[in-house]
C-alpha cells in the first residue's frame, strides 16, 4: 500500500490510504516570451529559476463508526495545517530515495460515503526540484578532492568552512573555475547557496567574503581546493533533479 510522509508524519500511521498520485507542472522553467515588432519569432527572457509545481494524493480513510472517522479526520487536519508558513520534507513510496520541499496549500474537502468512509485530495505546492536523499548527508572534502554531480542540474549546496584568519575556496568544473576569498574566519563560516547567504550561526558574514555569486556544483565532477587559513570544508551537496 502506497503512502506519503510530510513534516515527519506518515500518512499510513494516521490510517490514510492512497488511491493515486498526480504531479502537475513539476520543474517548469520560469521565462517570458518577448515579441519585437518586425522580428519573426519571440525572444526568450529567462528569469533564471524554476517555478513551483503541485503534487496531489487522492486519499481515503475508513473507520468502524462515524465518531471514529471524525476523530481520524481531525488528526489529519491537525497534521496538515500545523506550521503552515514553512516548507517541510515530503516523500512517498512512489519515488523512494527522493525528497521534495513542500507546503500544504489547499482546502481539505472531504466526501463522506456510507458515513464511515471519507475520500479527499491532499495537495502540496512543491519546490521544483527533487532531492536525492543521500545527497543531504554532509561530506568532508580534502583540498584537491572531488564531488560528482550525477544529474543535469547544478546543485546549490550547504558548506561549512573551518579555519581561522583568511583563505580562499575554489570550485573547478572543467575549464570553469570560481574562487571565494574569506577574511576574519573564527572557527568556521557557513554558506547556504539556496538561501544565498554566508553566515555563522545567526550572524551574517557576507561582508567578509568576496567572489562571484555562491558555490554551485555543476553536472559532472567538480574539484574543491582551499588555501590559507581554511583547514577543512564540509559540503552537503543537495543533488537534485526535476
Amino acid at each position: 500500500m502506497n503512502s506519503f510522509t510530510y513534516n515527519g508524519q506518515s500518512s499510513q500511521e494516521l490510517g490514510i490510504f492512497i488511491k493515486s498520485k498526480t504531479v502537475f507542472s513539476a520543474g517548469k522553467r520560469d521565462f517570458t516570451l518577448v515579441s519585437i515588432p518586425g522580428r519573426d519569432g519571440d525572444l526568450v527572457s529567462s528569469n533564471g529559476r524554476y517555478q513551483n509545481g503541485t503534487v496531489s494524493y487522492q486519499c481515503f480513510a475508513s473507520a468502524p463508526t462515524q465518531e471514529a472517522l471524525a476523530t481520524k479526520l481531525r488528526n489529519v487536519r491537525k497534521w496538515l495545517y500545523s506550521d503552515p508558513d514553512s516548507y517541510h520534507w515530503l516523500s512517498d513510496t512512489y519515488e523512494p530515495g527522493f525528497l521534495r520541499k513542500a507546503v500544504f496549500n489547499a482546502k481539505l474537502d472531504v466526501t463522506d460515503q456510507l458515513r464511515r468512509v471519507a475520500q479527499f485530495t491532499v495537495s502540496f505546492s512543491v519546490h521544483p526540484m527533487r532531492y536525492l536523499e543521500g545527497g543531504l548527508d554532509p561530506v568532508s572534502v580534502p583540498s584537491g578532492g572531488t564531488l560528482y554531480n550525477p544529474y543535469p542540474f547544478a546543485s546549490k549546496p550547504y558548506l561549512k568552512i573551518s579555519g581561522s584568519g583568511s583563505g580562499t575556496l575554489t570550485i573547478q568544473r572543467g575549464a570553469q573555475s570560481k574562487t571565494w576569498s574569506f577574511t576574519g574566519i573564527s572557527g568556521y563560516v557557513e554558506c547556504d547557496s539556496e538561501l544565498m547567504n554566508f553566515y555563522k550561526d545567526s550572524v551574517l558574514k557576507n561582508s567578509t567574503v568576496t567572489g562571484e555569486g555562491y558555490p554551485e556544483l555543476l553536472p559532472g565532477e567538480s574539484e574543491i581546493t582551499f588555501t590559507g587559513g581554511i583547514t577543512g570544508v564540509q559540503i552537503t551537496p543537495r543533488w537534485c533533479c526535476a
